[in-house]
């Protein structure tokens, strides 16, 4: 047997990053559970954990159908998604933060030349509200958003798109993902995928990821873009 033949096979080489949005960029993931509970409770219903995580990194208005499912709401997807917006809207004036590690994490890519891109289950509407709040929108090359795909996550649409559109083969692109789906999804494309979960995913299945990091400044995401790899 050749000397070699049990070494461990090279890791893939990073050539390029998908950042999702919500739960992973930005506090976002926490204060639509407001607008959850706030949707509801309009309605006399309660906004509970088992409906949070079945809507978590889902596109709309898909998202929105699973809530009237779920309770036999009367009321349409666009409806319930110009309500959602406009008590969005107010709750993100006051509390929009990025989460901590972001800012070091891009500065570290745009250092090593890696392009970066964001591809997410929101409307662009909303994407382009919580970008220009930080004026974060040009530190990426591309956004693909809900509008951009057909299937949403878990489907691996979305990471399939950001991989063309980065010009890389899957397996040499990292997905970062706070959500069950969204890794999922990243999985499915045949991407390197991490979770980055915070107390809103609690209770999620992250089989098949790379590793399961504690925020975006985890030494373990550096060392991942900084290792030397293969192509896929």
């Amino acid at each position: 047997m050749p000397a070699n033949a049990s070494a461990a096979k090279p890791p893939p080489l990073i050539r390029a990053v998908a950042f999702d949005l919500d739960g992973l960029m930005f506090n976002t993931e926490m204060h639509y559970e407001s607008v959850g509970q706030e949707l509801l409770r309009r309605r006399g219903f309660e906004f509970t954990k088992q409906l949070r995580d079945k809507m978590m990194g889902r596109p709309a208005p898909g998202v929105f159908q699973i809530m009237i499912d779920e309770h036999g709401l009367t009321d349409l997807p666009d409806e319930l998604s110009i309500e959602s917006d406009q008590i969005f809207r107010g709750i993100l004036d006051e509390s929009l933060a990025v989460m901590p590690g972001l800012l070091d994490l891009l500065a570290l890519l745009e250092s090593r030349r890696i392009p970066k891109g964001i591809a997410t289950s929101s409307r662009r509407t909303h994407v382009d509200y919580v970008l220009s709040r930080f004026d974060l929108a040009p530190r990426f090359s591309f956004v693909i958003t809900a509008e951009d795909v057909k299937h949403g996550k878990p489907n691996p649409e979305v990471y399939l798109a950001a991989a063309a559109r980065h010009g890389v083969a899957p397996q040499n692109m990292l997905v970062l993902e706070d959500s069950q789906a969204g890794c999922r999804a990243a999985i499915a494309a045949g991407a390197i995928a991490v979770a980055v979960p915070g107390p809103h995913n609690d209770g999620h299945d992250y089989t098949g990821v790379a590793f399961i990091a504690n925020s975006l400044a985890d030494p373990r995401i550096l060392e991942l873009i900084c290792q030397e790899g293969v192509e896929g």
